[in-house]
């Protein structure tokens, strides 16, 4: 492939379409840098829950605006795993923030304005010293809206649905089915109507709909793309 000096590769779309999946299998085959912006929203909610900033769905948002100094985020590779793993303040959260309570607060928290801002600065810093693939909501459209490769990926809500219920039960957390499809919906409704850079889908990316494919089917379609677009 040509035009590899500087790569920036966006991902966005929905929850639980596994933008994280794909863009960590993209970092390891091109060699290049992975940053999961989502696990940063999620690790910026954590801390909020856990100094008690959160309550009765909502953010005391300028007693967490005041700790942005204090919350360290960071990106390291677990040999045992095989995997990256999210820390916050040096400590590995990767499945505390993966649970209910971060997923139901999550989409609240990401739409304060301050905290999109500091986290968007925190991402461009990284994008403009190296290659790298990067997945969220708003990658494409607000952080690196000049990204030579722009994916925008979907699923039905009910598919998207069972592939999280379905990752839960595997980690052994109690969840039903129907709660699970609820807060889809629900983020996706507070996702997409947020005023701070709603989800949305850049003019210039390309749509994914996975419902019915496999990961590697996907897998595929994707580097094809790169391909076709790095050629040019």
């Amino acid at each position: 492939m040509q035009n590899r000096e500087h790569l920036v590769i966006a991902i966005d779309g929905h929850s639980s379409c596994g933008k994280s999946t794909v863009a960590k299998e993209l970092a390891k085959k091109l060699h290049i840098a992975y940053v999961d912006t989502g696990a940063m929203y999620r690790s910026v909610t954590l801390y909020a829950l856990r100094h008690g900033y959160i309550k009765d769905g909502k953010c005391d948002v300028e007693s967490l605006e005041k700790s942005f100094d204090d919350i360290k985020i960071t990106f390291n590779f677990n040999a045992e795993t095989g995997s990256n793993c999210t820390y916050l303040n040096g400590e590995d959260v990767e499945s505390e923030i993966r649970g209910l309570e971060v997923s139901g607060n999550v989409s609240m928290v990401s739409a304060i304005p301050q905290v999109r801002h500091r986290l968007v600065d925190w991402q461009r810093a990284m994008g403009n010293e190296t290659s790298l693939v990067m997945d969220g909501r708003d990658i494409g459209t607000v952080v690196f809206p000049n990204a030579q490769i722009k994916i925008f990926m979907t699923a039905s809500d009910e598919v998207r649905a069972q592939r999280r219920y379905d990752e839960l039960k595997a980690k052994g957390q109690e969840a039903s089915f129907e709660e699970v499809l609820f807060n889809v919906r629900e983020r996706d409704r507070i996702d997409s109507t947020r005023e701070e850079s709603p989800l949305r889908k850049a003019e210039d990316a390309v749509l994914l709909d996975n419902s019915q494919m496999t990961r590697e089917e996907q897998f595929q379609w994707i580097l094809d793309l790169i391909d076709e677009k790095t050629k040019k």
